[in-house]
């Protein structure tokens, strides 16, 4: 494996090891040019998968992509890494075990699409945003009605108070009873 500092040819395996959820072989390596650490991981790949894009063109299945992607609609969300790699590698066995050789980019879309469902709300409203390409505020709107809502969950209709009970009264009401921290500024006259 080359070096991916000084890009020296050979490098040494100093340590090898099943990773968390014993799907790849985690592998640490040193290059003797120049010193450098890193780490290789090693996973068994069943077929070559081909991915047919909406415009018609094929590209290789790039597994990479696929976790950046989760990675992004993920991003700041408080998901353990562990759950995201499992994710990606169950849905890349998915697509391996299929017995096609060629995935249309729809598919991994909806497997994605899915995952993300049971894994995080707001990632899966980020990443369908982007995949459906989302123009208006009503296709947002279609899509949190696909999500279960915990108003609607309690049976109450009501809105639910700090301690978890439902409140007296409508929407409206309890807006016009709050009030401002400060009062607005009045502009002083110049007189």
């Amino acid at each position: 494996m080359r070096c991916p500092y000084c890009g020296g040819p050979d490098t040494q395996v100093k340590d090898s090891r099943p990773s968390d959820d014993a799907a790849a072989i985690r592998r640490r390596r040193v290059c003797p040019d120049c010193g450098g650490r890193f780490t290789t991981f090693e996973r068994v790949q069943l077929r070559e998968l081909t991915v047919l894009k909406r415009s018609g063109k094929r590209v290789p299945f790039d597994r990479d992509k696929l976790q950046r992607s989760i990675g992004v609609a993920l991003r700041k969300r408080p998901v353990d890494p562990e759950r995201i790699e499992r994710l990606v590698s169950g849905i890349t066995r998915q697509l391996e075990s299929s017995g096609e050789a060629e995935i249309g980019s729809e598919a991994i879309g909806e497997l994605v699409m899915e995952g993300l469902k049971g894994l995080d709300d707001v990632a899966y409203v980020r990443f369908a945003s982007v995949y459906k390409n989302f123009r208006e505020a009503s296709d947002f709107k279609a899509l949190l009605g696909t999500l279960s809502d915990p108003v609607a969950a309690t049976g109450t209709g009501a809105p639910r108070g700090e301690g978890g009970t439902a409140t007296e009264g409508s929407a409206e009401e309890l807006s016009a009873t709050v009030t401002p921290l400060r009062p607005k500024r009045q502009p002083k006259s110049r007189a």
